[in-house]
């Protein structure tokens, strides 16, 4: 088995839904996500997939979250966009494209980071 990782990074504001605390209030993070693929099957070239077609596809992917405030975004009406939730939303959105993709990990500081993967 095969694991690669890539990192990038995206900053946005949001506020979480239902919650009795500070982050109930509109606040920002610069957002660190990775994202892993996993296989077996190399390509001609004995690759999994090219880093570059996976940071690509990763970053038109937090193009769509970089410097919003994610709470008014269509994809977010009515739910608490949470690390949870986002690491969820990137997943989803590179594994329609990219198959061999295994877990999306969203990291709001260097100590605290939600993963997610099936």
């Amino acid at each position: 088995m095969h694991e690669l990782k890539v990192e990038s990074s995206f900053s946005a504001a949001h506020h979480l839904l239902n919650y009795d605390g500070e982050c109930e209030n509109q606040h920002g993070h610069n957002w660190k996500v990775e994202v892993y693929a996993k296989g077996t099957e190399l390509d001609k070239s004995n690759l999994l997939i090219d880093f570059k077609v996976l940071k690509k596809e990763l970053n038109s992917v937090l193009d769509l979250l970089d410097h919003k405030d994610i709470n008014t975004l269509d994809d977010f009406q009515n739910v608490s966009p949470s690390s949870e939730i986002l690491s969820k939303y990137i997943y989803e959105k590179l594994k329609s494209k990219i198959p061999c993709i295994s877990k999306v990990s969203v990291w709001e500081t260097e100590k605290a980071c939600a993963s997610y993967y099936e």
